[in-house]
């Protein structure tokens, strides 16, 4: 069973979002802790910045744990997975459906390095995101 502890570092109300994720990890049969952080952009931009030298904003970033029985921390930032859902045309559910199951991914070492390992983790991403009735532009 995956369990996961959330934390929000914004002042907006994450328990809908939560209860989200928490259905899109529902069906996966492993045993997995991590966290979900949900953080503004100046957050997130200063963890983009320290830990790949990128200065500006982006949507999720994972950091794996050298833990044994701890996956990792995945941060999601909330304003920008508001402005791409609109972007996207699709439900906030979606889109931080998307980022959760993408940050777990990334945890799992799954990446986007190659065409290939794009393909297969978006397939991945995909087929969790179908169970979880959250298919690409679900409103």
């Amino acid at each position: 069973m995956i369990e996961i502890t959330f934390f929000n570092q914004t002042k907006t109300d994450i328990e809908k979002l939560k209860e989200t994720i928490e259905q899109v990890f529902l069906p996966i049969k492993a045993d997995y802790i991590f966290s979900i952080i949900f953080v503004d952009k100046r957050e997130i931009k200063q963890l983009n910045k320290r830990y790949r030298k990128l200065n500006k904003i982006t949507d999720v970033l994972s950091f794996p744990s050298e833990e044994e029985d701890y996956l990792g921390d995945i941060f999601i930032c909330l304003p920008q997975a508001i402005k791409q859902a609109e972007d996207f045309q699709h439900s906030l559910a979606r889109e931080i459906g998307f980022l959760a199951v993408h940050g777990y991914l990334h945890l799992l070492g799954y990446d986007h390095q190659t065409a290939e390992a794009e393909k297969l983790m978006r397939e991945k991403q995909e087929a969790i995101l179908q169970q979880a009735a959250l298919e690409r532009n679900s409103k």
